[in-house]
């Protein structure tokens, strides 16, 4: 029985999803799925958790979908196969989903390759940072497959269509220090080592915050990037009507007064 692809690491209020099948370069097959959705879902959930880290064992990130195991999903025949692949698709692009619909913010610490799903997985978070050495691809275009796990919906925010139209109809390979000149990674390490403690330092300011604010603020920028600015202006209007006198405020405004740290509850 293959090991689980997952390991959790908790570290105060930061929790660490490790993938961990570095003998089949971190490939991502259908219990790399269903695990990464079932963790992302439990720490959604618990209020302990305010913001999660996920690393990679290994030379690499990730290679991408594991084509040996998932290939036999696609089949050849009638319109009964054809829409069973079409809900299994709708499977794993839940799973994905479930990185960006965690309320908790998700940063991404990669190094080595990370390929064709890593990038979907990538794009799922809300920070990415990467090891000077790391080389991206959306490669799919390369293995006559269209990319269908949400990189094609997501990645155009972040780093604007024209590059990435040139990155997934070419299907090259693109370096760390590309992917941060077009925004899609905030932080270039020259080490692991750097590469997490740099990923520690960013989630602990984040869990410093407000956990309410953080967890708002996060579901606002998703709101208004998938229904525009006007439904977004309306929409974080109504979140500060409901959640602005909160503990968590009045403990900001007595912390200032006292010039010291808040202590942030969540309330």
């Amino acid at each position: 029985m293959e090991e689980h692809p997952f390991k959790v690491e908790h570290e105060g209020f930061i929790a660490w999803l490790v993938l961990n099948r570095p003998e089949k370069r971190n490939s991502m097959n259908i219990r790399f799925f269903e695990g990464l959705q079932q963790h992302l879902e439990e720490f959604d959930r618990n209020e302990e958790i305010r913001a999660v880290i996920i690393r990679a064992e290994g030379k690499g990130f990730t290679a991408g979908t594991d084509l040996f195991e998932l290939g036999p999903l696609v089949q050849s025949g009638d319109a009964h196969s054809r829409e069973e692949l079409k809900i299994n698709i709708r499977r794993l692009q839940e799973a994905i989903g479930a990185v960006e619909r965690c309320r908790k913010p998700v940063i991404a610490a990669a190094h080595g390759h990370c390929i064709g799903g890593g990038v979907d997985l990538l794009s799922a978070c809300d920070i990415r940072m990467a090891t000077r050495e790391t080389i991206f691809a959306i490669r799919e275009t390369k293995v006559a497959v269209i990319a269908d796990l949400g990189t094609f919906q997501r990645l155009p925010h972040i780093i604007g269509h024209g590059i990435f139209r040139e990155l997934a109809l070419t299907g090259r390979d693109f370096t760390a220090e590309e992917a941060m000149n077009m925004g899609f990674i905030t932080h270039i390490c020259e080490t692991r080592e750097e590469l997490y403690a740099q990923a520690r330092r960013t989630a602990s300011e984040i869990a410093a915050c407000s956990p309410i604010s953080v967890q708002g603020a996060k579901e606002v920028i998703l709101y208004s990037r998938d229904h525009g600015i006007q439904a977004g202006l309306e929409y974080v209007a109504q979140k500060n009507a409901a959640a602005l006198l909160s503990e968590d405020l009045v403990e900001a405004v007595k912390s200032f007064m006292e010039k010291r740290a808040p202590v942030f509850k969540g309330r």
